[in-house]
Order: C-alpha cells, then sequence, then structure tokens
C-alpha cells in the first residue's frame, strides 16, 4: 500500500491522457508511434459523407440542418484544446475490427441540448444520461454512413466499431489520440445559430482509412538514391568491372558488398602504394581531394565515397522516473478547482442481449465480486482505490481501505 498521496506524475496523466509509469494509451513506453495518413484522402471521405450527414440529422431530428462545407486537418492535443469549449460533449467509438485504432466525436453543450429538444420534443435544464444517449445514437448514424462508404471504396471485411459511450466533462480531461490525429469538423446550421461536429481519428483511425481508400500512407523519409550521389549508373552490384573502368589495375570490384563495412581490409591503402599508376597516368589520387591514405581507417566505405547515407543512432529513451522541479511541483494548484468524477463500482458482468430484454422487477444480476469483497474506486473511469460500502445516515457511502500501486493501476488499466 502507498501513502495515499498522488504524485505529479500520475496527475499530468490524467489530464494529458497517458497512463502511468510511461505507458501511454496506445500501450507504447516513452514517445509515441508515429502513424502517415493522408490528409485529402480524409477531406474527400468527408466531403462525400456531408450530404449523408445533413440527411441523417435532419430524419433523425426531424429538423432542417445545413452543413456547410468540412474541413479535414492534421493535429494535436494543444491545438484541438483551442479550439473547444470549456465543456464538451464527446462521444468514442473506437474503430475495432477490420480498421483499429481511437475514433471520438467532439460537440458543445448547447449542441447536445438543442438535438435532445427536437428528438424528444422536450428541454433539459442540464446534459444528464437521457441527452447522452441521443446524442450517441446520432452519432451511431454518421459512423454506419462513414462504414458503408469506406467499405463501397475499400471492400474493409467486417468493418466495426465499438458501442459509442457518451461523456460530458471538461475539455481538459478528455482521452485524445497520442501524438497528431486527424480532425474533422463539420459545421451544422439551424435557424441562424451555428454549430460544430468535431470528428477526431487517432493516427492509427487515419492511416488505416487512408489505405483502404487508396490514399498516400508512405513514409515521410526520402530514400536514399545512391545513383545520384556518386554519378554513376547503378550502384546495386551493376558495376561488373570497377577497375577497367578507372583504366585499368583494379581487377574486379563488383563482387565487393558496397554497404558492408570496410574496417576488414586492414590497410587498402598499402596494397595500392599508388592508385594514380592503376588509373593509367593519374599522378597522385590525393591531388584530386580524394584523400585515400588508409582505406583501412574508413569504418564505411559509402560514407567516404560521397554517398547520401542517413545518419542511424541508437534510440535514447527518456529517464521516466526524472524528479520534478520545484516549478512543476507548483503548477498542481492551476488545477484544484478542476471538478473529476468519482465512481465508485460494486461489480461487473456480461449478459447477453436475450437476457438483458427478458430482465423485469425481481431479477437478480450475480457481479463478479464476493460478497465483502472490497469496492472499486475510479476517478475518470481510473482505479485509484478500494473501499467498503458504510452507511451515513440513510445515506450510502464508502471508506477507503486501499490506495493503489502505481503498478497496480497501470495493470487495472490493461
Amino acid at each position: 500500500m502507498s501513502d495515499g498521496a498522488i504524485s505529479q506524475d500520475e496527475i499530468d496523466a490524467l489530464l494529458s491522457g497517458v497512463s502511468i509509469d510511461g505507458l501511454n494509451s496506445s500501450g507504447h513506453v516513452g514517445n509515441t508511434p508515429s502513424y502517415n495518413f493522408d490528409i485529402p484522402t480524409l477531406q474527400k471521405l468527408a466531403d462525400d459523407l456531408r450530404p449523408k450527414l445533413e440527411e441523417n440529422i435532419n430524419k433523425y431530428a426531424s429538423a432542417s440542418f445545413t452543413c456547410d462545407a468540412p474541413v479535414a486537418e492534421k493535429t494535436n492535443r494543444d491545438r484541438v484544446l483551442s479550439k473547444l469549449p470549456e465543456v464538451v460533449i464527446g462521444v468514442n467509438a473506437d474503430y475495432n475490427q477490420g480498421i483499429k485504432g481511437s475514433h471520438l466525436y467532439l460537440l458543445s453543450s448547447e449542441f447536445a441540448l438543442k438535438l435532445f429538444q427536437l428528438v424528444s420534443s422536450e428541454e433539459a435544464a442540464e446534459v444528464d444520461d437521457m441527452v447522452l444517449s441521443v446524442v450517441s445514437e446520432f452519432v451511431a448514424t454518421h459512423i454506419s454512413a462513414e462504414i458503408t462508404q469506406i467499405d463501397s471504396v475499400g471492400k474493409v471485411p467486417g468493418l466495426a466499431y465499438a458501442t459509442p459511450e457518451g461523456f460530458n466533462e471538461s475539455k481538459a480531461m478528455v482521452m485524445f489520440p497520442q501524438g497528431d490525429f486527424a480532425i474533422v469538423s463539420y459545421p451544422l446550421s439551424l435557424d441562424g445559430n451555428t454549430y460544430t461536429l468535431w470528428e477526431c481519428l487517432g493516427g492509427d483511425s487515419a492511416e488505416g482509412i487512408t489505405k483502404a481508400l487508396g490514399g498516400d500512407s508512405s513514409a515521410t523519409l526520402t530514400p536514399v538514391d545512391l545513383n545520384a550521389s556518386l554519378g554513376g549508373a547503378d550502384m546495386g552490384g551493376g558495376m561488373p568491372n570497377m577497375g577497367a573502368a578507372m583504366g585499368g589495375g583494379m581487377p574486379n570490384m563488383g563482387g565487393m558488398q558496397m554497404g558492408g563495412q570496410m574496417g576488414a581490409m586492414p590497410n587498402m591503402g598499402a596494397a595500392m602504394p599508388n592508385m594514380g599508376a592503376a588509373m593509367g597516368g593519374m599522378p597522385n589520387m590525393a591531388a584530386m581531394g580524394m584523400g585515400m591514405p588508409q582505406m583501412g581507417a574508413m569504418p564505411n566505405m559509402g560514407v567516404n565515397m560521397g554517398m547520401n547515407v542517413p545518419n542511424i543512432q541508437q534510440l535514447q529513451y527518456p529517464n521516466l522516473t526524472a524528479g520534478l522541479s520545484s516549478n512543476e511541483q507548483g503548477n498542481i494548484g492551476l488545477i484544484m478547482d478542476v471538478n473529476m468524477e468519482m465512481t465508485v463500482e460494486l461489480g461487473r458482468t456480461k449478459k447477453s442481449i436475450k437476457d438483458i430484454l427478458g430482465m423485469g422487477e425481481g431479477t437478480i444480476i450475480e457481479l463478479d465480486k464476493l460478497a465483502g469483497e472490497p469496492v472499486d474506486i475510479l476517478v475518470n473511469h481510473k482505479p485509484i482505490a478500494k473501499g467498503e460500502v458504510v452507511v451515513i445516515d440513510e445515506n450510502f457511502g464508502v471508506r477507503v481501505t486501499e490506495i493503489l500501486s502505481p503498478i497496480e493501476r497501470v495493470n487495472e488499466l490493461t
């Protein structure tokens, strides 16, 4: 058991969507993974979905929304936060088959309440579970249209997504995709008011869609052009007799593996005291600026022959246990007033649709917890502690009996 204190690292992790102990939400350690996706391809998809989105929302809400031109762009968490209102309504609907990756929709509270009013013909004072249910159902219609459009072009077998889950919280608490991701903004107008539906596609989802639609998902690194670097015809073993090309004297360099290490030749310069003689009348090769005094000292011949060889270095992982400076520790004061959702979970179970539809008054649902076993205490759906249920006057409560260690919290997330 720990002493009950939550470290600054853990608080930052909750705010930024990065799990503690260096694991991000994608399960990678340290640096976030890099994905390649094509914004023009995603823009074309959004343009194709625009009329369908307008049709679906008007049919669903019995309204007359107008959808203006959507905009697709590459972004990250910081840039998205600058666009959003302080409190957002979100729906998580990750792709989990055919294409796998994070998939998130965001909209303002005003837009969510307007949708609920149109669908239910009554107003809601605040965003509650009923409002979230209406928003999730609307988002599901758009995802279905998106899947149909992707499958009609890319033929992705079994393309599917997880059940949409709505939430209502501060934008700073939203679990955005790691690293760079794609966002599509759909402007929707009704009765002079403009609303926006934001669709966030994690790098993994955006890359999968790009590939499915035949877009450019190639790596951003440019392949090394050995021919252009050397001014020759073909360095891939296509120089059958370099000695002949140099005027005779070097019997056959075509058999040498040019990308290998020349260190195995201890002193090529000694074997060729005057390369100029072998080249038919060039008195001193050093005079040409080529300076090859001793080939044994060349660890990689490609570097010294002018090849544009990438600089490859061993990856250095950051120190995940480095201490915080006094200034960083003081930053905790900036979030003291942020509200966080705390949940006590008695237990869980899984039921088939048949069993759920067959439930009625008096039905007993068996959970995965034993009687008397500690209940889980979660903050923003992340387990942080365990406790026991108590009764305070006529209200239920929970007494904290254990604060989970960082390792246990990570294990609970997997």
